[in-house]
């Protein structure tokens, strides 16, 4: 049954460049919304800039522009950075709108037409040198609980306390430096105390993932306190109607962005906004933030919602944060790594799509890209496996039959791949995206042994077998077909080039009951991807790195803020070479495979036993599964490096490396002594 679903992503800060961080969310989003469709459902995707603040007003202050041309410039460097990473939204649009001027002032008298708004007078830190109320994070001082120097005014980086600023011992201001003083003044309150029944039932619903909804229970042990909904002018943001100089907080009207970029996007393609956001309405609403966020969208966003007569998110999706290469993103080590120097270096955003796909599933565990196995599991899985397949077979049918397909009646590999649909739609519906690229890749194996067990270069060769060679390329390019459908919404882009080389319509979740028919003509085969250069990585990263006597950014105080990318210079990395001092330092040795198997839980290794001359074999792991299987193995020769120091694997020591090659066209394949080698020879 077809559903209608509206999609939304957390609103990236207007104050900076888009970076790999942030690319997590856009990319786990975009992915489930092209699954989505892919079934035939009615699916909108909608973001927007979150563009008020203080941070906002200064920078734009500081650079001597407008807060309104600071944010045109940001959205349109953030809308190219989202098209170059093949996030499609419905509607892309900014905060700072009529839509949401007029929304946001209409659900606040809603709010307070419920009883749910209060006044009252609060003291806070005020900047005697700018003339402005400072908001939370731009007062820093020494923590009152562990006396931490430089933290900010509402938690401690250090000991993670939360505190009032007033709390803070020698505050100054983080704009002017001056000391602040304190001073009285009126605010607006959201009642959020008078909320907790309904959120502990509605937070409890299904609505937050397990562990989400155990951390709302940890805030209502402490009490749900009332919400300053206001800031005192100067603030770039929207007035609050009948409080002349007191603006709606950032935090207010941007979780109404999202309502406004849909009724945006209603008034462009005559939608019903109504039937997406009225308290009854039937249809779907999802939210994909990052857990850094979620107190905003899981407490404060559905009491609003409730209280100003809308309906309330069907589920909240929240996600980890990204390490890279297993520690915080630096900018000293170069990690700190903007969407657009991603695209300057590795040139395909795909490879990072993949990549995060690989790693994400449904719950709020942090992801960590590690830069080697990226470039390893990309060239591996996508390169060595996947598109190894059409790499190998098209050729002859473009060549051999004039691009015409003849595949057999009943083919067991192509049936087993189309039996795997349901278990490929069940991960991604779940957002178990890992799980789904595994079940892929498991199949890609499969069809990868069938063109191997058949090897249609050895069939080309005999005579009188051009029936049977059309037929293993014609299903070998079926299964390729099969696996460019469930790899479609990871790899839109590519999927387009081979709907297009195989001359056929777009693929959708239907088209897995489909099976390319005899005499179907493909276009030529040419080279869909390439293998990623591990050199352009350590380019990234080199072009990437900041001295560390930068001045630091000032943070938004946004919890999602985006940090102002500084220039680099982006030089790229001289080659390195070795001396022949430093390569007799390595032990290659002529090794006698005793044993091969696979490794149970490993996606890549296989279990190698190795006789190099000594009293026991040595036990290597070796990223080799995809060109082998394991007894094909047994007995034959290759050459090892002998004196590499043992690594503890999870699934035990490895103990040597074994040397293979590759490239576009296939591989890994180990290398191999000529006839007169033995067991235990050292290679010279």
């Amino acid at each position: 049954m077809a559903r209608k679903i509206l999609v939304t992503s957390a609103l990236p800060y207007a104050n900076g460049s888009i970076h790999l961080g942030h690319l997590v969310e856009y990319i786990q989003t975009d992915i489930w919304v092209r699954f989505q469709k892919m079934q035939g459902h009615t699916v909108h995707y909608v973001c927007a800039d979150d563009t008020h603040g203080t941070p906002i007003m200064l920078r734009a202050e500081k650079e001597g522009i407008t807060p309104e041309a600071l944010i045109d410039a940001v959205h349109k460097e953030h809308s190219a950075d989202f098209a170059e990473f093949l996030v499609e939204f419905d509607n892309y649009y900014s905060t700072n709108s009529e839509e949401n001027r007029v929304l946001s002032s209409e659900i606040y008298k809603k709010l307070k037409a419920n009883g749910k708004i209060a006044t009252k007078t609060i003291e806070q830190f005020y900047d005697p040198v700018k003339n402005m109320f400072l908001p939370d994070r731009f007062i820093k001082g020494e923590c009152p609980k562990c006396h931490a120097k430089d933290q900010y005014g509402d938690s401690c980086e250090v000991c993670g306390a939360t505190y009032n600023p007033t709390e803070l011992i020698n505050a100054y201001s983080a704009v002017s430096g001056a000391a602040p003083v304190r001073k009285e003044t009126e605010h607006y309150f959201f009642k959020l105390s008078e909320c907790e029944a309904f959120l502990k039932d509605w937070t409890r619903s299904g609505t937050l993932q397990g562990e989400a909804a155990n951390k709302m229970g940890e805030w209502f042990e402490n009490g749900l306190n009332d919400w300053d909904i206001s800031r005192d002018a100067p603030y770039f943001g929207f007035e609050i109607p009948d409080a002349p100089g007191k603006y709606f907080y950032v935090w207010l009207d941007a979780p109404i962005g999202y309502m406004a970029s849909f009724k945006n996007l209603c008034e462009k393609q005559n939608l019903n906004f109504d039937e997406y956001w009225a308290k009854d309405s039937k249809t779907e609403l999802y939210h994909f933030i990052g857990k850094d966020i979620l107190y905003f969208h899981a407490l404060f966003w559905p009491a609003t919602l409730e209280y100003s007569g809308h309906r309330k998110p069907t589920q909240i999706f929240a996600h980890g944060f990204l390490t890279v290469n297993g520690e915080k993103m630096s900018k000293s080590r170069g990690t700190f790594i903007t969407a657009r120097s991603y695209l300057d270096h590795i040139k395909n955003p795909e490879y990072l799509r993949y990549y995060y796909a690989a790693k994400l599933n449904s719950t709020m565990e942090d992801i960590d890209l590690n830069l080697e196995d990226f470039v390893a599991r990309v060239n591996s899985d996508l390169v060595g496996k996947y598109i190894n397949i059409a790499s190998r077979t098209a050729g002859f049918i473009n060549k051999r039959f004039d691009g015409k397909l003849y595949p057999s009646a009943n083919n067991t590999v192509i049936s087993e791949i189309k039996s795997a649909a349901q278990t490929v739609e069940e991960a991604y519906s779940a957002r178990e995206y890992g799980k789904a690229l595994r079940e892929i890749m498991r199949l890609s194996d499969i069809a990868n042994g069938y063109v191997a067990e058949k090897a249609p270069w050895v069939i080309a060769k005999q005579e009188g077998q051009d029936t049977v060679l059309q037929q293993v390329c014609s299903d070998a390019l079926e299964m390729f077909r099969l696996l460019t459908l469930y790899l479609k919404p990871v790899l839109p882009k590519l999927a387009d080039q081979i709907e297009q080389f195989l001359n056929i319509a777009p693929l959708n979740w239907l088209a897995v009951s489909a099976s390319l028919p005899v005499q179907h003509q493909i276009q030529s085969y040419e080279h869909l991807i390439t293998r990623i250069d591990p050199k352009q990585v350590e380019a990234m990263v080199e072009a990437n790195k900041e001295s560390l006597q930068a001045s630091p950014q000032p943070h938004s105080e946004q919890r999602h803020a985006v940090h102002q990318q500084n220039e680099v210079k982006a030089d790229a990395v001289e080659a390195e070479y070795i001396s022949i001092d430093d390569f007799t330092k390595v032990d290659l040795r002529i090794a006698k495979i005793v044993s091969a198997e696979h490794v149970e839980g490993a996606e890549k290794l296989l279990k190698l036993m190795l006789d190099i001359g000594e009293d026991q074999p040595r036990q290597v792991f070796a990223g080799i599964k995809s060109a082998y299987d394991p007894a094909t193995l047994v007995g034959r020769l290759t050459v090892m490096v002998a004196n590499l120091a043992p690594r503890k694997m999870k699934f035990g020591m490895s103990e040597g490396m074994v040397l293979a090659a590759s490239n576009e066209l296939g591989g890994p394949f180990i290398l191999s002594p000529d006839v007169g080698a033995q067991a235990g020879m050292r290679v010279k």
